[in-house]
């Protein structure tokens, strides 16, 4: 069952210029998604990255776009809705001397700044879950690619196993997510937009083992944590990132890859 919930970009926003953007940088360092630098590089050697142009959508901390530029020389123009995570990736990209490979713009996933059959390859980890119009989403990142170009992602989605309504509820509210996309339905999109699939994981218990590792390391920091935000904090945090473990064990919360090819 797909669940909808009245989170809107705002909230998102409201939560990552604040502690919340911090605190997920401290369990998952900067590129903030699942498996860090590895994942990055997993993705880029399927899509071929080299020399290309590409668009990372809902680019945070700007991790990832300083990896493709410094590791594949790519050049790469980040777009995110939130001030404080693009004044950071401004910052840090300035730091590594990358402004002439890697650009920051603000805007909203659903209305992407960008001229349309421009990038060679759409670029996403793990940050499509809180956009609130998948099929919007999907629409966008097939506008701006060229043909030809390839899209490819990783993201948070619904797993086999049906979630409770309660459940439901917590999971979602921990993480502002507005929806969940599921294995099938972003393929069905992709292809809705003439986009060839060329691959698809379902990557359940990779998902399942980071989640156990993130929910060990807060409680291994348990008092720094504590220190540097607050009490009320730690204890959202720890039993959000509880009841995530516990959903991906169980196979009702997963995450998945798709790479497509424009037509």
């Amino acid at each position: 069952m797909n669940f909808r919930y009245d989170f809107t970009v705002k909230d998102v926003q409201d939560a990552y210029d604040g502690a919340v953007g911090i605190l997920w940088e401290v369990l998952m360092g900067e590129h903030i998604h699942i498996g860090g630098e590895k994942e990055t590089q997993r993705l880029a050697e399927k899509l071929g990255v080299r020399d290309t142009y590409i668009l990372d959508i809902c680019s945070a901390l700007g991790g990832p776009s300083r990896y493709l530029a410094k590791t594949f020389n790519a050049t790469v123009l980040g777009v995110d809705i939130t001030k404080t995570m693009l004044d950071k990736a401004t910052a840090r990209t300035l730091k590594e001397g990358l402004q002439n490979k890697v650009e920051f713009r603000r805007g909203n996933a659903l209305d992407l700044p960008v001229s349309s059959n421009s990038m060679d390859i759409v670029w996403g980890q793990d940050a499509w879950c809180y956009v609130t119009d998948k099929a919007r989403l999907i629409q966008e990142a097939v506008r701006v690619c060229k043909p030809g170009g390839k899209i490819g992602f990783t993201d948070w989605i619904l797993g086999s196993t049906p979630l409770s309504q309660e459940e439901a509820d917590f999971l979602y509210e921990f993480m502002i997510f507005p929806n969940l996309e599921t294995l099938d339905g972003y393929k069905l999109l992709l292809e809705d937009n003439k986009c060839q699939i060329l691959e698809i994981e379902n990557l359940q218990e990779d998902f399942a083992t980071h989640m156990k590792y993130y929910y060990d390391k807060i409680q291994e920091m348990r008092d720094s944590i504590i220190q540097e935000f607050g009490s009320d904090l730690y204890q959202i945090a720890e039993a959000g990132v509880k009841a995530w473990k516990a959903a991906s064990e169980q196979g009702k919360v997963t995450r998945g890859l798709w790479i497509a090819e424009k037509i």
